[in-house]
């Protein structure tokens, strides 16, 4: 037996637990299973873990679940929860309730007190998962949050300070960084000094895998000539693969020939088209990938003037995002569309170094198995799959491989027909917005009524609408991936969907005059075939009542409601009937219509409705499991084994009947782009047939096809791992910058003065180990540059008698201290040189000083020679003259400390960000520019991680010294210098 089945095994003795456990839960009243909650955390104080609690607490949410949504944990639901909380990977099959799983693990771990993440794909999942598992959560006195796009920094706060937090991966992230953008702790949103205890990441895959190759970055408007990128794509349409440049498919590269570099050059009117002071290289370069690797309605579609992105492996539009390094203004030229600023990097992370964060990470998918070792190696995470609560008998019937595109399609459309004459209800998945066009225009041909879901707007308005349908009897669905993650197709139909659906036909002409926009509100779907629900006559009575109070309404009140405005009340109806009792909505309805108008009365025509609609859903599912079930059919294999799988689990939800089929064709993208040899499988195709549009399903053909996609899987493992193996070097820089940042920001009032302190040492060691050797005499030292250096850096805030120091002096004195015997540390100054201002009194002040005198001591700064101790004296003295200058000047200035501690930290958070801003920049650079390295033999990671290194040590001290320059600045002319820093 496996050694999953083993792991599952072992849970087997938690679920008796809780069932043994149950009866004694069941008895207790609402009151005292809510109290639940705070003898746990009691016993948690007193010394007991979670693991002791586990089983009671469980046993408490099945109870809490049970009476607050209706549904109670399935034992093997107990063991997913199980999985999750101890920081594995839960896979279960599409309708085995992960949400209801989430509940248990994420109880569990709030009872601690530190928060926990339930994190979702996006904010449609987020707020249902908040509203409806958080019902569970609040019954038991926990708190619930939840993160949405547009909310204010005040609600954020309020949110993350809750004991569970609802959020999607991108908000999370996004957070996160604009944490470590603030200015000052009231900006903050998240649990400063540990924002991150235990995430849940749902579709943990898709966050971690699909998303991770591309960064969350936050951007600055960089000042680059948008006028070029016209020219550019100008210059593109000039130039003709093959004879001009080249196509590297499988990386999405172009290289110019000798010819394309000379047109392109004359074109341009250069003499260089890598030029320094004039780079036309960058523009071209991107105006030819975005000329062949961006097609219109694949990679991106256009819509009010913009170049929307379509996320290839979820098919929707991703209207936030922008690709980065100029593609997308290479787009925009090529499309004719106004030219967006280009950006620059102000902050970055990737979804693997953010999750990385937590001290325990869990997750669950439908389809991760097969990415079981990339998260083993990369977050140490085990992926455990959870056994289905009822056998699957889905049928997976074998790939269908075809020489052309053509005798696809043709055979695609044949097993369609041959199904809707069945009265199956059939999903065909497609890889792009194009595809799915083209399938819907061969449909139309044989006048096949189908439904088309992709990204396109009059598409993705009608997404619930279109799911909602796919299960009935005769419904034929299109769609790209859309309908591949996140969606149960529920055989005979979505009762709640369908039951909307009728209120929205009776209602909508009630409520508004408006004509529906087919841009923003979506394509009528087909319905042609489809049966008729019977609503019964009580339904039919409320529904004419309430399309009669709609009408008074709207004329005898004078109130319109736009058609997106209609909707929405039906929708807020709909949400009403579902988190109110009966009774609640009754009253609402009878004695508070005015204050509540037409809502509850619609809510209650819902619940009348739903129940016809259930009636109805349950019927005609039984007559579909009868014909089948659902029947997927994929058009293609996808780049990995997974997305294959997800489109696969649409069919044969919680035990139903169901079958799939997979087509493809040689000439299908996925061999096309990674150039794979596919002419053994012609060859042997045409050897059994003539005819390319005849199905070839022998074992050997679809062997040698999933070893083909096995190699791109291991392809695009190798670049993610490349990626979190360069990012993993930018993970150890940004941890330090920004917990030293949150230090700053979140530290006591004298932390901010240490650091100051400790920066003003550390310019002084710089200045005085970059001039002298330890193994020499000091004549042979490059004094006279380190009194220049040390007084441009004092500027104004050294003593008058310290200027007159010259490097005679300095080396005379230097020469007296090497042969003194003892020194008194506490009131040291170098012989006959003037001695530090007498700013260090007072016992915190002097231990701080005698502590930097240990510091110096102790460190590797200066190596062991004959003078080391006269450098670490020399050290301390320009260390002493430099840090009392400075607090005498405070002293002089006569501000109080709340003001002087707010300057310093202004000043170091500003100073700070500016740099690595700039480090990130050059990161990016380094990061592009070390793979040319690999041609000199040369390992492009250890390139990267040498130079980075070194960028990161030149970034830092940079820092400190402008710090110092500008504290000494600020407070030489405090009034001149308050416009300088906080403009």
């Amino acid at each position: 037996m496996s050694l999953n089945h083993w792991v599952v095994r072992d849970y087997d003795r938690l679920v008796k637990s809780v069932n043994i456990l149950e009866p004694e839960i069941k008895r207790l009243s609402d009151e005292q299973l809510s109290a639940k909650t705070e003898e746990f955390r009691g016993r948690l104080r007193q010394g007991e873990t979670l693991a002791h609690i586990q089983a009671e607490a469980f046993a408490v949410v099945r109870e809490a679940a049970r009476r607050k949504l209706g549904m109670r944990h399935f034992d093997v639901q107990i063991i997913g929860g199980a999985v999750l909380h101890d920081g594995s990977i839960a896979e279960m099959k599409t309708g085995e309730g992960k949400t209801l799983v989430s509940t248990l693990a994420a109880y569990l771990n709030a009872l601690s007190g530190e928060g926990v993440h339930v994190v979702t794909v996006n904010d449609y999942l987020a707020q249902r998962d908040a509203e409806w598992m958080g019902c569970v959560h609040r019954f038991l006195g926990l708190s619930v949050g939840l993160i949405q796009r547009g909310m204010k920094s005040s609600e954020r706060r309020s949110n993350y300070g809750c004991d569970i937090t609802y959020t999607n991966n991108s908000e999370l992230g996004f957070d996160y960084l604009r944490d470590n953008l603030a200015r000052n702790s009231g900006q903050l949103v998240m649990r400063w000094p540990k924002p991150f205890h235990f995430a849940i990441v749902d579709e943990v895959d898709s966050v971690l895998i699909d998303d991770g190759r591309n960064p969350l970055l936050i951007s600055g408007q960089a000042s680059e000539d948008a006028a070029r990128y016209p020219v550019a794509a100008k210059v593109a349409e000039l130039l003709v693969q093959g004879l001009h440049y080249k196509v590297v498919l499988k990386d999405n590269s172009v290289e110019l020939t000798e010819e394309g570099i000379a047109l392109a050059e004359t074109a341009l009117d250069t003499n260089d088209l890598w030029d320094e002071n004039d780079p036309w290289a960058r523009f071209v370069m991107n105006a030819l990938k975005a000329k062949e690797f961006y097609r219109r309605n694949v990679e991106y579609i256009v819509r009010d003037g913009k170049a929307l992105i379509i996320n290839e492996l979820t098919g929707r539009i991703e209207e936030k995002k922008r690709w980065s390094e100029g593609i997308h203004q290479a787009v925009e030229a090529k499309e004719g569309l106004k030219i967006q600023a280009d950006s620059v990097v102000v902050a970055q992370i990737t979804y693997q170094s953010l999750f990385k964060l937590y001290p325990k990470l869990s997750g669950m998918t439908g389809t991760a198995k097969t990415e079981e070792k990339e998260f083993l190696k990369m977050f140490q995470t085990p992926v455990i799959e959870v056994p289905t609560n009822l056998p699957n008998i889905r049928k997976d019937l074998p790939i269908q491989a075809f020489a052309s595109a053509r005798g696809k399609w043709e055979h695609v459309r044949q097993e369609v027909a041959h199904m809707f004459t069945l009265g199956r209800p059939v999903l065909v998945g497609t890889t792009s917005v194009e595809n799915s066009e083209h399938l819907c225009d061969l449909l139309k041909e044989w006048n096949i009524p189908h439904n088309v879901l992709n990204a396109r707007p009059k598409y993705a308005a009608k997404e619930a609408e279109v799911v909602a349908q796919a299960g009935r009897k005769y419904a034929i669905t299109i769609s790209t991936n859309m309908a591949g993650r996140g969606t149960d197709i529920i055989l005979g139909g979505n009762p709640k969907m369908l039951a909307k659906e009728i209120l929205e036909d009776h209602l909508l002409s009630s409520l508004t005059q408006e004509a529906p926009n087919v841009e923003v509100d979506g394509e009528a779907i087909s319905q042609k075939v489809l049966s008729k629900i019977k609503v019964g006559s009580s339904s039919a009575a409320l529904l004419a009542k309430t399309a009669l109070m709609a009408k008074y309404v709207h004329k005898s009140e004078g109130k319109t409601w736009t058609y997106q405005k209609a909707k929405s009340l039906i929708s807020e109806a709909v949400e009403l009937s579902q988190s109110m009792d009966l009774k609640e909505i009754e009253k609402l309805a009878h004695e508070e219509a005015e204050m509540y108008p037409l809502g509850p009365t619609i809510a209650l025509t819902y619940l009348s409705v739903l129940k016809d609609s259930e009636v109805h859903c349950s019927c005609e599912g039984a007559e579909v499991k009868k014909l089948g079930g659902l029947h997927v059919i994929g058009t293609s294999l996808h780049e990995s084994r997974r997305i294959d799988n997800q489109l696969r689990g649409r069919a044969g939800r919680q035990g139903d009947p169901g079958s799939t089929r997979f087509m493809v064709s040689l000439q299908d993208e996925m061999f096309q782009k990674f150039d794979l040899d596919t002419e053994w499988a012609v060859r042997l195709i045409s050897k059994i047939t003539n005819d390319e549009d005849v199905p070839i399903e022998g074992q050997a053909v679809v062997k040698q096809l999933l070893s083909l996609q096995i190699n791109v899987e291991k392809f695009f493992f190798a670049i993610r791992k490349n990626l979190v193996e360069f990012d993993e070097v930018l993970e150890v820089q940004r941890k330090h910058v920004y917990d030293l940042r949150q230090l700053i920001l979140t530290g006591d009032s004298e932390s901010c003065s240490q650091h100051v302190i400790q920066y003003m040492q550390a310019v002084v060691d710089e200045i005085v180990s970059g001039n002298v050797d330890p193994l020499m005499h000091p004549r042979r030292w490059s004094l006279g540059k380190l009194l220049n250096e040390f007084t441009s850096i004092a500027g104004k805030q050294l003593d008058d008698s310290f200027s007159g120091v010259t490097e005679d002096a300095l080396l005379k004195s230097l020469g007296q201290l090497h042969e003194v015997g003892s020194i008194d540390i506490d009131n040291f100054f170098l012989p006959n040189l003037p001695r530090p201002p007498n700013s260090f009194r007072g016992i915190r002040r002097k231990s701080s000083s005698l502590r930097r005198w240990l510091a110096i001591c102790s460190d590797d700064l200066t190596m062991n020679g004959k003078y080391r101790t006269t450098i670490n004296l020399l050290r301390k003295y320009l260390g002493d003259v430099l840090i009392a200058s400075y607090l005498n000047a405070i002293q002089e200035s006569g501000y109080d400390d709340a003001y002087v501690k707010e300057i310093e930290r202004a000043i170091l958070v500003k100073t700070l960000d500016c740099f690595w801003r700039d480090h990130l920049i050059n990161m990016n650079r380094l990061s592009s520019a070390v793979n040319v390295r690999s041609f000199g033999h040369r390992n492009p990671l250890e390139e990267y991680k040498i130079d980075g290194c070194r960028f990161f040590i030149s970034m830092l001290s940079a820092t400190r010294r402008l710090t110092v320059e500008s504290v000494l600045r600020y407070w030489s002319s405090p009034s001149e210098s308050q416009e300088l820093f906080f403009s």
